[in-house]
């Protein structure tokens, strides 16, 4: 492999799924995917571990093919999180920088990200990131980056995102346990909004839905930054588990009808009647029953989607539109049924722009996974490259942003 690359890990925890995508980066920058694969994820409900020796398990089994694939040990990574435990706080904070001609630095933007901070966000929360959102200089706001400004009052208005920490360590124990350290934990969705919008999208503004197994995330973004994110506890098992229930089948039969005949298009002409051979025996179902299954849960998806983005304030204020992620995704015509239900553009995001064997991984299910990696590669601009042995070790903690944060806390 060559060696002046870089290499990053994604790592998207979820709870039908545990997925992990590997980068390498060029001298040049350029991005490539070198390993890849996914498994079945154990031990986890609604995007929480429930038993720490089921994901442990499970992702030590799925990195066994990535690093095979690869020819590199993964023992650190960046790690998604998910649930309703996810929150974000709009936050302000204000401090003074000294006379008039002292020009603004990294100390001064620590500071003031931490007043906007500590005493805010309730003890038993981590928080994950702080996305500034504008400055203000002397009373002239507007400002995105204010390093190297003069003034004598600096203000902040901020974006928080934070989860309960109980939440957040068991996931770092449950890595661990796979001997991976999670470098940095991030909401899944704002992982796949990195892989799939563009910087006009983000500027216009834009929502992106994660359409999980037992989840669904919302992020909203405007003006070029996260403005807002949002959990709602359904996803698409639930209508696999209502088909399952009302046509009393087998849950494996009742993943096959949805995958194979559901559609989010569901005024399209179709046949009266479904077939599934299961062997010699030839299964038979009502398409109308089906749909009406499938359609009410969709309903009340879209529904809590919906509630989430009037309670932010961006009900039908986003030129973009929607951007769909995720496993649900996968279902056929299902931003046809998404622009009706949100009354908004929709279309599916997969993640593009990457080289290696990138074409594999084209799909909306691995949205995640490549944000992650590709925040790593930002995040960390100097890597030790040496392949070497698996070691458990603690989590790396980062010198800015949100970590600055956690050390202020500890000392409470």
């Amino acid at each position: 492999m060559d060696e002046v690359s870089r290499y990053a890990v994604g790592l998207d925890v979820g709870t039908e799924n545990v997925r992990a995508v590997v980068l390498s980066v060029s001298k040049s920058g350029e991005l490539a995917v070198v390993g890849y694969n996914e498994g079945k994820s154990v031990g986890m409900r609604k995007g929480v571990v429930a038993n720490l020796a089921g994901p442990a398990g499970a992702i030590d089994k799925m990195l066994g093919e990535v690093e095979h694939m690869c020819g590199r040990n993964v023992d650190s990574a960046y790690v998604s999180t998910n649930g309703s435990q996810i929150l974000t706080t709009n936050t302000e904070g204000m401090i003074a920088v000294g006379v008039v001609d002292h020009e603004i630095d990294e100390e001064d933007l620590a500071r003031v990200e931490d007043v906007a901070v500590v005493g805010r966000i309730p003890a038993n929360r981590e928080v994950l990131d702080v996305v500034p959102l504008e400055y203000a200089i002397d009373g002239q706001g507007g400002i995105k980056d204010p390093l190297g400004m003069s003034g004598t009052r600096l203000e902040m208005r901020a974006c928080v995102i934070s989860a309960l920490t109980p939440n957040i360590e068991n996931l770092r124990k449950a890595t661990e346990n796979a001997d991976v350290a999670a470098e940095r934990i991030v909401p899944s969705v704002v992982a796949a909004a990195k892989a799939v919008l563009s910087e006009k999208q983000m500027e216009n503004g834009v929502a992106v839905i994660d359409l999980g197994a037992a989840t669904t995330s919302i992020a909203v973004y405007e003006e070029g930054d996260l403005q807002y994110v949002g959990v709602v506890p359904a996803g698409s098992n639930n209508i696999t588990n209502d088909l399952a229930i009302v046509l009393a089948i087998e849950p494996e039969l009742a993943e096959e009808i949805k995958t194979r005949f559901i559609t989010g298009n569901m005024s399209a002409d179709k046949t009266n009647v479904i077939r599934i051979n299961r062997g010699k025996e030839e299964r038979v179902f009502d398409r109308k029953e089906v749909e009406t299954v499938a359609k009410a849960r969709l309903d009340e998806i879209f529904g809590e989607v919906r509630k989430k983005l009037k309670t932010a304030k961006y009900d039908q204020r986003l030129p973009e539109g929607v951007v769909l992620v995720g496993g649900g995704a996968k279902m056929r015509d299902i931003e046809v049924f998404a622009k009706e239900a949100l009354e908004a553009s929709a279309k599916i995001g997969m993640p593009r722009g990457l080289g290696g064997v990138a074409g594999d991984i084209e799909k909306p299910e691995y949205a995640a996974a490549v944000g992650l990696a590709m925040m790593a590669t930002e995040d960390n601009p100097i890597q030790n490259n040496t392949p070497k042995k698996k070691a458990a070790k603690k989590p790396k903690t980062k010198k800015s942003g949100p970590s600055f944060i956690k050390k202020i806390f500890s000392k409470f």
